[in-house]
Order: C-alpha cells, then structure tokens, then sequence
C-alpha cells in the first residue's frame, strides 16, 4: 500500500512539475514569441554569438527542446545555415543546464512571494505583456512547489526496503541507470523536469550520486531522441538539426558514462551538496560538447546534406510546386473529403506564409528576383482557391450533417481569405518594395523597427491561425482575435509616432511617409485576413458577441483586453 501512495504522489507531482514548465514556457512565448526570428538570424556570422543565442533561448523558454525545434524550422526557411543553427543547438542545451542550476536553488520563501506576485499580476491586470509575466512567474512557484511535493512522496516508503532495492540495483549497472534516465527524459518530454526530479533525489538521499550522474546523462541521450521524435513531420533539412545533434550529444553522454565511472571525479567536487554535483556536472557536459563540436559544425553539415538530401527543394525561382491534396476519388465520402479540403487549405497557408516570411528583407535588399518570384507564388495561391471553390461544388451535401456543411463553408471563405491575403502580399507590399528600391529611399530606424516588430506579429499570428485551421481550439482562436486587436493598436501607434516624426523635420521620415503608412495597412489587412479563421469557431461556441469578445478570464484564461472589432 505504501508503495501505491508513493507512485500516485510522485506521479502528480511529476505532472504538476510537467505543467508548470510548460506555463512558463508559454508565457514567454506569448510575450515576445515574435522576436525570435530576429534573434535567432541575428548572429549568423558567428558560430560563438550562434551558442550564445541558443543560451539565451532556451534561458527564456526554458525549454531547449523548444529552442531547438524553432531553429530546425528557420533552417528549413534558409534563414540560417547548418552551422550556425547547430551551435544554436548545442548552445540551447547549455541554457537549459543554467535553467536546472536556478530552479535547483529553491529557499521556502520564494514559493508564497511568487504566487501572491504573479497571481495578482496574471488575475488583476489588463496589459498582456504584464498578465504573461505574472504567469511566468507562477509557472515558477509551481515548479518550486512541485519539487517539494516529490520530495515529500517519498515519505511513505522512506523507511521500505523497495527504494533501497531500486537504488541497490541502479549501484551494481550504471548502464541501466543511464537507459532509464533516457527514457524518464523521452516519457516526460523535458530532460528539465527528468534531472530536477533526479537531483531531489539524490538530494534526499533516495539515490546515490554516482546513479544520479548515470541518470543526468542519460536524461542527456533522452532529450536528444526525444528532438529527433518532435522533428520527425519536418522536412529533411530541418531533420538534419536533430540528428547531428543526437551524434555529437549522443556519442558525448555515453563517453561521459565511461569517464565518470572508470575515474573518480566524485572526489574533484568534494564538499559540495550531492544535488549541486549532478547539476554542475550537467553544465560542464554540455560546455564541453559545445567546445569540442566548433570544429565539426561545418564537416557535419556536408555529412548530414548526404544522408538527409532535400528532395522537396523549390525550383530555381523558389516557387513552391506542392502538389494540391484535393482528391476527387473521395468526393462522396464527406469525412475524407473534409479531410482533404483542410490539407489543401493547409497548403494554401503554407504558401501565403513563405511569400509574407520576406517582406522586410526585400523591403531593404529589393532584390528583384526575389520579388518577381514571390508574386509568381500569387498565382499558384489563386489556382488553389478556383480548386477548392470546384471542389466544395462537387461535394454532395445531402448526405452531410450541419457540422460537416458547417466545417466545408468555413473552409471555402476561408480560402477565399486567404487568397485576398496574398493579394496584399503581391499587389501591395511588393509594389512597394520595389517602388522603395526603385527610389533609392531609406526608412527611419524607428520607423524600421516598428514595421520589423509588426511584421514578426503577423507571421506569429499566421502559425497560429494555421493551426487554428486544424484544431478549431476555442483558447487559440481567442487568443487570435486579442492578437489581432494588438496589431491593430500597433498599427495605429506606428502611425501615430510616424507622424509625430513628420513634424519634428525627420528628413527620411517624409521621404518614406507613403510607403509607411501603405505598408502598416497592408500589414494590418494581412493580419486580417489570416486572423479569419477565428470568428465562426468563436461564434458558434457564445465567445463573440455583436462587438466584443466574452470576456471570462476563470474559464478561459482570455489573453484579449476585450476592445471592440471594427
């Protein structure tokens, strides 16, 4: 009976901890989510700042899964190279080491001040930015708070012989401590939340802290396959990140393994705490692997281009040549072909996404081909939409339930969204590119961050509304329209201080006055347009009403300041 108790309290413990990493996490990324392209793209030219991104990414995500996940997508954009994108890699695993090495540090105290602040932050305040802090630092205190309830799990069979057992077996192969460090890692999609619960442990004295290094470093392996399972829907180059990155961390823990087990380095840190080793250790490792693979970063690259060939390359003027996921054989099959009229709405977004991911860098390089083939991209965004139009015409209805009518019609208006969406792209934002280039004009630099910053909110919003697409979740669908009020009040800022600027005599301010205030339009129309998607699922579940979002933040956590829809 005592064992039941243990395994149910370590289990919602774990689950808590799961959570709560997850809830910070989240927070960030609804923060400054949109930034992380910038950031990421920055310092390409350095594989040394490339780690150092990565550092600060997984810090701020607290997540080197996540960070890694983001920089396999910017790879597949071929917005950064090979190389960098590993060190980034690499160096988000020495974040997330920093990470366990604060969370390892927990005074009592912290856990009620934490709560009080970020509760009344998160349930007490109206500016998003404000409500994100507030649960991130709730996500904080339960972190903290789930690491004392697994210590206290323990209590029941502390005084068993089955934990003594397990730890017993664990001494006699520490090759079995490190596969099941690995696989506590993959089960639990965190090698965060995996070597915190380890090093409460061995803080304990539940394991010793020669298994504890066994676990930490398998938990190392673990997060590693654990990459490779998360990528595996990507593409071949965004594959290539993962498993270059299980081969050099992969290879480095089980060298670990061998060293820390045949050479006393438990005597090098004698005098600290047992917890501090395991984490120490954990830092020192991925320093280390991040110090011995510059050399590789290059060679490996070449390597994984040969085992991973991209065989969905764009032809040579980038036009995407997917082909439509409409398929006629399943017309009279309602499930199937709603099935297949969402991948081809799918693949519509997609394609809407790669022509709007440029914008900014042809509004400064205006490159002419490039922009020529970005407009091209128009037309096969245009002959997707006569598909589905040709296709929801030839779906038999009668046999259709009102949600399957339903779900049909908000496909079709929405393609027909997203077809105007790449019409702003074509007819309006590379006109104005190019009549940028063509004029030789130079934007502000407060003029260019602000239009930089409203154009990283649109893509954000964009991945969310695609996934809106799939999901038809009501949360990302309200956090959609907040979305889509803060690019409006963005929008009308960036115009205000623009022409604040007009006024002070700002020379490049009036040159570039037209094309400004054009482009925050037409970027605002964009938002529009992709944001769509969100206002029958909210309607159809009582969350819009004539003018104004439901406002329940109990039930819905809504991240929207409730403004009005024009």
């Amino acid at each position: 009976m005592a064992v039941l108790i243990f395994l149910l309290n370590l289990s919602g413990a774990t689950m808590l901890l799961l959570f709560a990493v997850r809830m910070v996490q989240t927070g960030i990324e609804r923060s400054i989510g949109q930034n992380f392209k910038r950031i990421i793209t920055t310092h390409s030219n350095s594989h040394i700042r490339m780690g150092l991104v990565g550092v600060m990414l997984a810090l701020v995500l607290q997540s080197a899964t996540a960070a890694s996940l983001l920089t396999a997508g910017f790879l597949a954009s071929a917005l950064i190279s090979f190389s960098g994108g590993l060190a980034v890699v690499l160096g988000a695993d020495i974040g997330s080491a920093l990470v366990i090495q604060l969370l390892s540090i927990r005074p009592d105290w912290l856990i009620p001040v934490l709560l009080t602040v970020g509760g009344y932050l998160f349930l007490k305040t109206e500016t998003r930015s404000v409500r994100q802090a507030g649960r991130v630092l709730l996500g904080i205190a339960l972190i903290l708070l789930a690491l004392r309830l697994i210590s206290a799990s323990v209590d029941p069979i502390r005084e068993s012989s089955f934990l003594p057992a397990v730890s017993f077996y664990l001494e006699r192969d520490f090759i079995v401590a490190f596969i099941v460090g690995a696989v506590i890692a993959f089960a639990m999609h965190s090698s965060v939340a995996a070597i915190l619960m380890c090093v409460t442990f061995v803080s304990i004295g539940i394991l010793s802290t020669q298994v504890g290094l066994a676990v930490v470093l398998g938990a190392n392996l673990g997060s590693s396959v654990l990459l490779i399972w998360l990528s595996r829907g990507m593409s071949p180059v965004a594959r290539r990140l993962p498993y270059a990155n299980l081969l050099l961390r992969g290879t480095g823990s089980v060298l670990a393994l061998l060293f820390v087990t045949y050479i006393p380095v438990l005597s090098w840190m004698r005098g600290l705490p047992d917890g501090q080793v395991l984490v120490l250790t954990h830092v020192l490792f991925n320093l280390t692997v991040f110090i011995l693979s510059l050399p590789l970063l290059k060679p490996l690259g070449n390597l994984m281009a040969t085992a991973l060939p991209d065989n969905n390359a764009m032809d040579t003027e980038g036009q995407l040549k997917a082909p439509s996921a409409l398929d006629l054989t399943v017309l009279n099959k309602p499930a199937l072909a709603i099935a297949s009229l969402t991948r081809e709405t799918l693949r519509m977004s997609e394609t809407v996404l790669a022509m709007s991911m440029p914008i900014m860098d042809l509004y400064e390089n205006g490159d002419k081909t490039a922009i020529k083939a970005v407009r091209a991209m128009d037309h096969d965004v245009n002959k997707a939409l006569d598909g589905i139009r040709r296709y929801v015409a030839d779906m038999p209805q009668e046999n259709m339930s009102k949600d399957l009518v339903r779900r049909v019609r908000d496909l079709g208006e929405y393609a027909i969204n997203l077809e105007a969406a790449g019409d702003v792209v074509s007819k309006n934002l590379m006109v104005l590119a190019s009549a940028k280039r063509r004029q030789r004009l130079e934007f502000s630099p407060e003029g260019q961050q602000e239009l930089i910053a409203l154009h990283d909110r649109v893509l954000a919003n964009m991945a969310l509304a695609f996934n809106v697409v799939v999901s038809e979740d009501i949360e990302s669908a309200r956090l959609l329209m907040a979305e889509k009020s803060s690019v409006a009040a963005a929008e009308r800022n960036s115009r205000k201080w623009h022409l604040k600027r007009l006024r002070e005599g700002s020379t490049r301010s009036f040159d570039t006055s037209d094309i400004h205030l054009e482009t925050l339009r037409a970027l605002k129309d964009l938002n529009s347009r992709i944001s769509s998607i969100a206002y029958p699922i909210l309607y159809r579940n009582g969350q819009l009403l004539e003018t104004r979002l439901v406002e329940n933040v109990e039930e819905h956590e809504s991240e929207s300041q409730g403004p009005a829809f024009g």
